[in-house]
């Protein structure tokens, strides 16, 4: 009777950490570009750019991230260095600390919270952005 109990209030508290399909781990390091779906929970080291068109990064307390993020959404405990561009949200939690500017429609920044950059509240470019059309019609001088 109490395990039904407990599996009911855990049912009702869900957070996106029970729905987290990739962890890397406090020690890992990756460099280059690290590209995902789904939600991606990160407490290691990440380095270069991590994009996402509609996936939900999670920065652990221990993360440190020096990269470019495009992101659906961004939860933000742990460091980083660069900026942060998220089509539906940004939240930063304490202890985070951010260098760097942030883009989202939806900003939250809890008390506590180190961040020395500009807040954007807008929606960023698309990551699959159509080049200028000027760029398209222009002919090629040097191709006669």
């Amino acid at each position: 009777m109490f395990k039904t109990q407990k599996q009911g209030d855990t049912m009702k508290k869900k957070e996106p950490a029970d729905h987290i399909s990739t962890l890397l781990g406090t020690g890992t390091t990756i460099e280059g570009t690290l590209a995902f779906k789904d939600t991606i929970r990160l407490d290691g080291a990440v380095s270069g750019k991590i994009v996402s068109e509609k996936g939900m990064l999670i920065v652990g307390e221990r993360a440190v991230v020096q990269a470019e993020i495009r992101v659906g959404t961004a939860i933000i405990k742990g460091t980083v260095n660069g900026h942060v561009h998220a089509s539906e949200r940004i939240e930063v939690n304490a202890p985070a600390k951010i260098t760097g500017d942030i883009q989202a429609p939806v900003v939250s920044i809890e008390s506590g919270v180190q961040f020395n950059g500009n807040c954007s509240m807008t929606k960023p470019e698309p990551l699959t952005a159509k080049p200028p059309a000027e760029a398209k019609q222009k002919p090629d001088a040097g191709s006669a």
